[in-house]
């Protein structure tokens, strides 16, 4: 069975020529960002146990970028010094990724696959999984391929969108029909998860908690911000044993 949904594919396929206009449909996406690329960093620092000190903290480290879109997070993990590994169902945001990388000299392998297809003869450090989840199909067969590669004691960051009607507020009817800083259609509030629909699975394939947080957009500063609130924005953290 596949986890790539078809139609959530040519939705993005669509939009793939604007992953790196920041004024562009992925505008909320670059304002995001910051905060989840230091949440990462962080996290991956003080479990790895690496030099914080490092401009290139993450040298250790092999990340696969599940869900890669355009690059706009594994570019980020590149410059941190991981070696990354960027996975995306799109076969035209792989070639847009792959364009700007070599425009900016970045050595980013990336593939046009998904995580069930075994084509990776090799175990990451860590997987990151960011606002994908809600856009594939089969959740549980999407999660054991991607555990399949990570080693053991690696981390797997899920970032997505809970299921709540304060999502549907914010996340679809203020963020899509009126502030308009997505498309309309961009998300469907059922196919949002909720956190311990996602850690039931993990705990199911012998992983262990390491954090859950939310995220926050504080209209004030115009930034994200890590939150206690999960209620809509959140990430969680997990490690294989």
């Amino acid at each position: 069975m596949s986890t790539v949904n078809k139609e959530e594919i040519q939705k993005f396929s669509k939009l793939a020529d604007e992953w790196w206009d920041v004024n562009g449909k992925f505008k909320p996406l670059h304002a995001f960002n910051p905060i989840r690329i230091e949440y990462i960093k962080e996290k991956c620092i003080f479990h790895f146990e690496l030099n914080n000190l490092n401009d290139k903290p993450l040298s250790s480290i092999k990340v696969l970028d599940i869900g890669c879109g355009g690059g706009l997070v594994s570019e980020p993990m590149y410059r941190l010094g991981a070696e990354v590994t960027g996975l995306d169902a799109s076969l035209k945001n792989i070639n847009v990724a792959k364009l700007h990388a070599k425009k900016n000299n970045l050595k980013i392998r990336y593939l046009n696959s998904s995580p069930e297809k075994k084509n990776l003869n090799e175990k990451f450090d860590v997987i990151l999984c960011l606002e994908i989840v809600e856009h594939i199909q089969n959740l549980d067969i999407f999660l054991k391929a991607s555990s399949e590669l990570l080693k053991k004691n690696g981390i797997i960051f899920i970032a997505t969108i809970n299921r709540t009607f304060q999502s549907y507020l914010k996340a679809i009817v203020g963020a899509e029909y009126i502030l308009k800083w997505l498309p309309v259609g961009t998300h469907e509030w059922n196919k949002f998860l909720k956190p311990d629909e996602i850690e039931s699975q993990l705990t199911n394939l012998n992983f262990n908690k390491l954090s859950l947080d939310g995220f926050q957009y504080n209209i004030l500063t115009k930034k994200w911000i890590k939150s206690q609130d999960c209620s809509v924005n959140y990430i969680i953290a997990y490690e294989k044993n």
